[in-house]
This record gives C-alpha cells, sequence and structure tokens, in this order.
C-alpha cells in the first residue's frame, strides 16, 4: 500500500477516523493503530507478519529479562542472544543468496588460478553442490528498517538508558497489551517500511500517553505530506521516468554532459524519494499525535561529507554512530582506530542499504573519504590552521565538491552491477557535450528540485506557520485542491519508493 496511492488516502481517513473515536480509552485505540499497522504491511504480503511478531516477540522478553538479572554475564548472553537472532534474520534473508554467490564466484576464480599453475586438471569447486544453494524467498519489504528498529530497545535496557514496556504500571512486565505496545512501536504503519528509524526511547514513552494534536501539530502535518506527495510524484518519479532510468540503462548513447545531467537528476531523484517518503511518514504520524524527529536537511548543501552525514537519513547516520561507531571504539585509542572504526561503520552502513558489491563500494568510498577528512581536521588542529573555506564563495566550492563527490559514490549506489557503474564512469570520461537527450521539462523539473533544495529553511517554516493560520476548513480545500493538482501531474501510476527495496 503506497503512499502515493489513493488505497492508502482512503486507509488513513479510516485509521484516522477510528483512532480519535476511540482515543479516550487507551488499550482500544492501541488496538486500532496495531491492527491497523499489520494490515498495513499485511497488504504487501500477510505471511512475513510472522517474522514482524516474531523479531517483536524475541525482543520484548529479552528486555523484560534484561531488566531483571543482575548478573552481567547473563545480561549479556541475553542482549548477545537478541542481536544473534535480530541480524541471523536480517543475514538469511538479505544476504545469504549475495554470500552464496559470491563464494562461487571465488571457488570459480580459484579453480582458475589452480589450473594455471597446472596444480589441477579440470575445476574442483565449481561444481560443488553447496556452492549452489540459494534461499527461494522475497526480501521482507522493510526488514532493515524494523529490524534496526527494534534492536535499539534490547540496546538501550541493557545499556540501562531504557526501562522495559510496562515498567511500574501496575501489570506484570510480560502482560499482553504491554506487548501489544511493542508490536505496535515496531509495527507502526507510518515509518514501518522506510523510516525513519524511530528508536525506543523516542516513540515508546509516546504510545503510553494519551496523544493531544495542536493546531500547529496538524498544520505540519498536513503540510508535510502534501510536501512530500509533490516530491515523489512530481519530481522524483518524473526524474525517474524520463532521465535517470534512461541514462543508466542506455548510457552509450548519452553524451558525457547528458550522463552527468543523469547523475544529477538521480542524486535528487533519490533525495526527493526518500525524503518524501520521510516527510510524509512525520506528517501522518503528528495528524494521529505522534512526534518523529527529523530525517533530512538539505544534505547537498554539506560542506564535507561529515556534514553530509549529519543531514542525509539522520536516523540511520545516528543509528550506527551510537550503535556501531562507538561500541567500535568510537574516536577512542588514536588515529588508525578511529580510521578502522569509521571503514567498518560506513561498509556496514553500505551492506545494510543491500546486498552487493556495489553497496559495498559505495560504502568504502564514503568510509574512505571521512577518513581522509578526520585526519585533515586532526592535522589542522594540530598547526592551528582555521577554516579552508573561510568565505562565503570558499563555501559554496566546498559545498560542491562535496556534492561532485557524493554524486560520484551515487554511480555505485544506483547501477544494478559493477559492469553498468563502470560504463557510467568511462562514458563520463569520453568529454562529449550534445544534449540531444535532454528535455526542457527535465532540466525545469531538475531545477526546481535544485532550487528547493537549497532556499533557506526558514522560508519553508514560515510557509508551514502560514498555513497552520489558516482555518481548518480553508487548510482541508487547500489539501484536496494541492492533492488533485499533484496527481494530475503524476508521471504515471503509483511507483514505489526507492528505499523499499532495503
Amino acid at each position: 500500500m503506497l503512499f502515493n496511492s489513493l488505497e492508502f488516502v482512503t486507509f488513513f481517513v479510516v485509521v484516522f477516523t477510528l483512532y480519535w473515536a476511540t482515543v479516550r480509552w487507551a488499550g482500544v485505540a492501541t488496538m486500532v493503530l496495531l491492527l491497523a499497522s499489520l494490515l498495513f504491511y499485511a497488504c504487501w504480503n500477510p505471511l512475513y507478519l510472522l517474522l514482524i511478531i516474531a523479531s517483536s516477540g524475541v525482543d520484548f522478553l529479552v528486555g523484560g529479562k534484561l531488566f531483571r538479572v543482575a548478573s552481567p554475564r547473563r545480561r549479556k548472553a541475553l542482549l548477545i542472544g537478541s542481536l544473534v537472532y535480530n541480524l541471523g534474520v536480517l543475514a538469511l534473508f538479505k544476504y545469504f543468496n549475495f554470500f552464496m554467490e559470491s563464494l562461487g564466484e571465488g571457488a570459480t576464480w580459484l579453480d582458475k588460478v589452480l589450473m594455471s599453475y597446472d596444480l589441477i586438471e579440470a575445476p574442483i569447486l565449481h561444481g560443488a553442490k553447496w556452492l549452489t544453494i540459494r534461499l527461494d524467498a522475497l526480501l521482507p519489504v522493510g526488514i532493515s528498517f524494523f529490524t534496526f528498529q527494534s534492536m535499539s530497545y534490547t540496546i538501550d535496557v541493557y545499556r540501562g538508558e531504557l526501562e522495559p514496556v510496562g515498567e511500574g504500571e501496575g501489570r506484570a512486565w510480560w502482560h499482553p497489551m504491554h506487548f501489544a505496545r511493542y508490536l505496535l512501536f515496531v509495527s507502526f504503519f507510518p515509518q514501518l517500511v522506510a523510516g525513519p528509524i524511530v528508536r525506543a526511547r523516542d516513540l515508546l514513552p509516546q504510545l503510553k500517553l494519551r496523544p493531544v494534536v495542536t493546531d500547529a501539530m496538524a498544520g505540519r502535518g498536513l503540510y508535510l505530506i502534501l510536501l512530500g506527495l509533490f516530491k515523489k510524484v512530481v519530481i522524483a518519479d518524473f526524474l525517474a521516468l524520463n532521465l535517470v532510468d534512461r541514462t543508466f540503462t542506455m548510457t552509450t548513447g548519452f553524451s558525457s554532459l547528458e550522463v552527468l545531467v543523469g547523475i544529477y537528476g538521480y542524486a535528487f531523484q533519490i533525495y526527493c524519494d526518500f525524503s518524501g517518503y520521510s516527510d510524509i511518514a512525520i506528517g501522518a504520524a503528528l495528524l494521529l499525535g505522534f512526534r518523529f524527529p527529523d530525517n533530512f536537511n538539505a544534505p547537498y548543501i554539506a560542506r564535507n561529507l561529515q556534514e553530509f552525514w549529519h543531514r542525509w537519513h539522520i536516523s540511520l547516520s545516528s543509528w550506527l554512530r551510537d550503535y556501531l561507531y562507538i561500541a567500535l571504539g568510537g574516536n577512542r585509542g588514536g588515529a588508525r582506530k578511529t580510521y578502522r572504526n569509521l571503514m567498518l561503520t560506513m561498509l556496514l552502513g553500505g551492506l545494510w542499504h543491500g546486498a552487493g558489491w556495489n553497496f559495498v563500494i559505495w560504502g568504502a568510498l564514503h568510509g574512505v573519504a571521512l577518513a581522509v577528512l578526520r585526519a585533515w581536521q586532526r592535522a589542522r588542529a594540530r598547526v592551528g590552521l582555521g577554516p579552508l573555506f573561510p568565505f562565503a564563495v570558499g563555501r559554496v566550492v566546498a559545498a560542491l565538491i562535496t556534492f561532485h563527490y557524493v554524486c560520484f559514490a551515487w554511480i555505485f549506489f544506483r547501477a544494478t552491477t559493477l559492469e553498468q557503474a563502470q560504463t557510467v564512469i568511462e562514458q563520463l570520461g569520453e568529454l562529449t557535450w550534445h544534449t540531444t537527450n535532454l528535455d526542457v521539462r527535465v532540466l525545469a523539473i531538475l531545477g526546481v528540485a535544485v532550487a528547493m533544495h537549497v532556499v533557506p529553511r526558514r522560508w519553508f517554516d514560515e510557509v508551514v506557520a502560514a498555513f497552520t493560520r489558516l482555518p481548518a476548513t480553508v487548510q482541508a480545500v487547500g489539501a484536496v485542491v494541492a492533492g488533485l493538482g499533484i496527481q494530475a501531474m503524476a508521471s504515471a501510476d503509483a511507483v514505489p519508493f526507492i528505499y523499499f527495496q532495503f
């Protein structure tokens, strides 16, 4: 059930009505949202509801036990059990086939090496039956998101930063209603399949309280939904269908300049697609009385890669920092360990996005650049150098350099194979300049995307404030008119969001 579909609009209106009609009875309202969330996921594949329920059950039980066990050894064993289960399920569905295919390719390569030195006469590894084992199952949509979200709960309870669900409420910690609330935290439909990754410490306390929606929350929520739909339908889908997809599938028919514009197009396609989803998720949650953290903040104006990751997919980058980078040692233990931790964090961040060497390379490019940046920052601090680009023009130059490095890494993220990425890079190197494949409408939409990205954020805040001050009936009429306008500008039928595949 896609956010940019009439089915979701109908679904949300029904859920919104039922929820606010029952909100005075906390247990009933919780069940309304929980059943709605499970139905939302079941519309894709009802069988995988068992996966969400099982993962939630494991972490709910582990979290309750962690709070009641004093022995450090037993507490660590419980946490490890939770992590092994969650990461094991993630690895099975998302990485098993990639791992087996990589083993098969490695076996083929080793056979060729051994045969080239006359150590064997015929392949002995490539034909091994166990190398042909594959998992014939769909990748559960959103598995990376709800797995990380659930893991944050057990880790925070283990660290003593969070009490388990239902603690101090007068019921047994294993009470079914406590589990229902925890299951709602994991499966809450606005952010279930593509984030933002909302941590237990942020959402669980809200689920315990009776929600309140102020005029400001309602106005902002409605505005964010419309903004997200505009980003997705008018910008992201249009750029994908009319520029990006053709650039990456018919690369040799495009000039170097056109390929470059296609890469720019993908940078703004993925931004508008993903941030559009986040806007809709945050807006829908606000209309139901819940606050989610921001997930994007104009990442392409960042002046270095560190700042980029403070602005891009903030819920993931902060999760990786708090639960992986710091757990590995962070910047403690000297420069080499810091660079190692940065590399490992970004390599695993790349693999989080997908099981493929292209994602590994994408993560490695970011890891290497972050390590180089950290080394440069330390060197400057030792000699007392000021900012490298102290003036406004210099800051623009720094942002352009960062943007183009991010775009270069996006080539590997978008390419379906390493050969496709190589073709795109080679075509860039041809240095041809004709623009016969560029449509003025594409350039106009790309210009709109850039303009929306670089305008000061306070302008958006002022628009939101003005929209919020309007009477509710005017807001509703404006939303309907805007929705119809967005539908009229849609390029095709509802297109799935990019991050559904992760």
